[in-house]
């Protein structure tokens, strides 16, 4: 049975390295910026082009659309869409893990899906910042912010969900933690779903 676990995270809280780990943890492929270049492979259009729009609110979007693109919609739309073909794709072929891009939206009518949400306090997300991205400890306050609001609208625009609220998402987890133990916590909550699963199938 595939299963496919979206990662929808905060700016600083770890939640890239929580989803690479617990693809190797579940021996799974994981999608982030892979993401990107299979798009591109799948679509024909240039990865330059995702990478500049990615997770980035563009022009006016009135719901999802399937694949085939006869009308007039906008690059920043065409990603999206070009995006959403492919996690598609891959649910339909294999086990993944995958972090942003409206995953848990794309695929919320497949039953195999396992929405998580990783948060974390402020000071946290501003000490990992500065620790693994270099930075200075009050431009990364400040880009904490900025991403987190890009995100936020990128999400809200996408979906009829709203970013980070409890209510979107199978779980939410508080990374302060620490990432090793967020990654065995979603793991067993993954197998309890899944063992749940084959009960009732």
């Amino acid at each position: 049975m595939n299963f496919i676990v979206t990662i929808g995270r905060e700016y600083g809280s770890g939640g890239r390295f929580v989803g690479r780990l617990l693809a190797e943890a579940l021996n799974v492929n994981f999608y982030d910026n892979e993401l990107l270049a299979k798009a591109s492979q799948e679509s024909g259009l240039n990865q330059a082009i995702f990478e500049n729009y990615d997770e980035k609110k563009d022009g006016f979007f009135s719901g999802i659309y399937p694949s085939g693109m006869g009308f007039d919609v906008s690059m920043g739309q065409k990603v999206f869409l070009a995006q959403f073909d492919t996690i598609r794709k891959i649910a339909q072929t294999e086990s993944a893990v995958i972090v942003g891009r409206c995953a848990d939206y794309v695929l919320k009518d497949n039953p195999n899906v396992i929405s998580i949400f990783i948060d974390a306090p402020i000071e946290d997300r501003v000490n990992r910042a500065v620790k693994y991205y270099n930075m200075d400890p009050k431009k990364a306050k400040d880009t904490i912010i900025k991403m987190d609001k890009k995100r936020k609208n990128y999400y809200n625009f996408y979906t009829d969900k709203n970013w980070g609220d409890a209510n979107s998402y199978d779980l939410c987890i508080n990374s302060s933690i620490g990432v090793e133990k967020c990654v065995e916590l979603i793991k067993n909550y993954v197998m309890l779903r899944l063992e749940k699963g084959e009960k009732h199938e």
